[in-house]
């Protein structure tokens, strides 16, 4: 981690955490929820467990994923490696998990979505901030 602009990290995290919020709240909970078989007025688990867990997970992410790409990458490249890593990576491993679990692919998508553009924006925030 050496050079990595640790700001950076933690405002990458924050805004994949934001997206998330925008994502999975007014544009696809409801479709979101449907397809998980989870009732959107009921919560599942404590808040604070669950955002709080999510936000360790989306630093840890931030982190490994500025290291990944170094400390001083280029806007175009690591906005690239983001979507890369985010559809390439992340998103098919999602499907074969959704597929052995018999999950639709309209939740594929809204998932998948999300960390394509989750990534994205890590390389958008690591790229124009070394």
């Amino acid at each position: 981690m050496d050079g990595i602009n640790l700001w950076a990290v933690l405002v990458a995290a924050v805004s994949a955490f934001v997206l998330g919020g925008i994502w999975y709240g007014p544009l696809f909970r409801l479709a979101w929820c449907r397809e998980a078989g989870i009732d959107p007025d009921k919560p599942g688990g404590h808040p604070a467990k669950v955002f709080g867990g999510a936000f360790v997970a989306s630093l840890v992410a931030a982190g490994v994923f500025a290291w990944f790409i170094g400390p001083a990458p280029e806007l175009a490249r690591a906005v690239g490696t983001g979507l890369v890593a985010g559809a390439g990576w992340v998103a098919t491993s999602f499907a074969i998990n959704y597929l052995f679990a018999g999950r639709s692919l309209k939740m594929w998508l809204i998932d998948g979505g999300y960390h394509s553009l989750q990534f994205a924006l890590y390389g958008l925030v690591l790229g124009l901030w070394h």
